[in-house]
């Protein structure tokens, strides 16, 4: 398919020329990259001309798995880390409570996910300077998207062990977080169901009282107490979504480690790019002042076929060398500094951010821990109380 050739002024939105949706989403069955059957989801992208007199754009459509969605967003953090990209749609439903399905094919949660990548879309296309990216604009209209090949261009030779270490960590904690977070919704969706049923008690025992005389009174009490106790759950699952909101801001965090683990792969890549650049010239230079050349090339075949360059010729070339090579010295230099200083900076504010973390984790599941305890307790009194009013019977 035709990639969009439109010229976007600085400034201006890509969505002034072009109208972009997610029209729909489909269920499809295929192989995975380990050759097993699998059910995944597609979602059809249509853009089109918001004015049909606009030149270079025509109707077009694609369709596009969430995976790849996560490489374009991966490479817009990449190539612009100083910009606030907008974030995707979950791509799990994995935090759920009561009366929503966790179920990633359910269509409720697709629609969702559909109308949330459709906005990420358009926050790129109306970003003044993630609209004007062609990588962008491909992935709206070629189907053999080159974004795998970009994010793999960025795997540097020699990542920092801390770095490596670092972004594996977020991993493990965000996937521990998110199970302990299911965990949770689950308990708060079984704890709804026990504390409401205890009304069922009540509504019982205050039909009860009404057909006895001597045990009438015993039963309305227990009743009000059964009643009071299925009422409270709402303050308690309120009380516990703010703990659990704790959790999730570090379950969020550990996205913003992986930037900066990002960041950190960029500026290594930049830097191992200007040495590869740096090293290239100093061999041209060898070569040039040898007359040898080490590696095939169409310099080296043009001299055996029309032989050697003057001395002349050789001098300005090695006069331009030398200049390069001064600035590409300056640029190593430059970007070891820009690395170094980032290490140090970022490292500084991880060791800052683990303090935070495992004080914050601390308190609030501990607090988790006291709330738990204090819900058992109120459980244990209003069979107490239910007991002392059968005892007065």
């Amino acid at each position: 398919m035709p990639m969009i050739m439109v010229e976007i002024e600085k400034g201006t939105s890509l969505l002034r020329k072009l109208e972009i949706s997610v029209a729909e989403a489909e269920k499809r069955t295929g192989k995975n990259t380990v050759n097993m059957q699998e059910i995944y989801t597609v979602y059809l992208i249509e853009t089109r001309p918001v004015d049909a007199l606009t030149e270079g754009i025509t109707p077009d459509s694609l369709w596009r798995r969430y995976s790849e969605f996560e490489l374009l967003r991966n490479y817009l953090l990449v190539t612009y880390p100083f910009v606030v990209v907008a974030p995707l749609p979950e791509k799990r439903a994995e935090i759920v409570w009561h009366k929503l399905s966790a179920d990633n094919m359910d269509p409720d949660f697709v629609e969702r996910r559909r109308v949330g990548l459709e906005n990420f879309l358009h926050r790129v296309a109306s970003h003044p300077v993630l609209c004007n990216d062609n990588i962008f604009n491909i992935f709206l209209t070629e189907a053999d998207s080159r974004l795998k090949a970009v994010n793999a261009a960025f795997r540097v030779k020699n990542p920092d062990g801390r770095f490596t270490e670092l972004k594996h960590y977020s991993d493990e904690l965000q996937t521990v977080l998110s199970q302990l977070l299911r965990v949770r919704a689950r308990v708060a969706d079984r704890l709804y169901g026990v504390y409401k049923v205890h009304g069922n008690y009540g509504r019982v025992f205050s039909e009860w009282s009404a057909i006895e005389k001597e045990m009438g009174d015993g039963l309305q009490s227990a009743g009000h107490h059964m009643d009071a106790y299925a009422a409270s759950v709402d303050d308690i699952l309120e009380e516990e979504e703010h703990y659990a909101d704790q959790l999730k801001e570090y379950l969020f965090y550990t996205d913003a480690l992986r930037a900066v683990c990002r960041k950190h792969e960029l500026t290594q890549f930049e830097l191992e790019m200007v040495a590869l650049d740096l090293a290239c010239k100093k061999q041209q230079k060898e070569e040039l002042v040898t007359g040898t050349v080490r590696t095939f090339s169409l310099k080296g075949m043009t001299s055996k076929l029309f032989g050697q360059e003057t001395a002349e010729q050789r001098e300005a070339k090695l006069q331009v060398l030398e200049q390069q090579l001064k600035e590409g010295e300056e640029a190593v230099k430059e970007k070891n500094t820009e690395s170094d200083e980032f290490v140090k900076t970022a490292w500084v504010d991880i060791e800052r951010f683990k303090d935070q973390k495992d004080r914050d984790l601390k308190e609030a599941l501990i607090s988790y821990a006291v709330m738990q305890i204090s819900m058992c307790k109120k459980g244990i009194q209003v069979w107490t109380n239910a007991k002392e009013c059968f005892n007065k019977m």
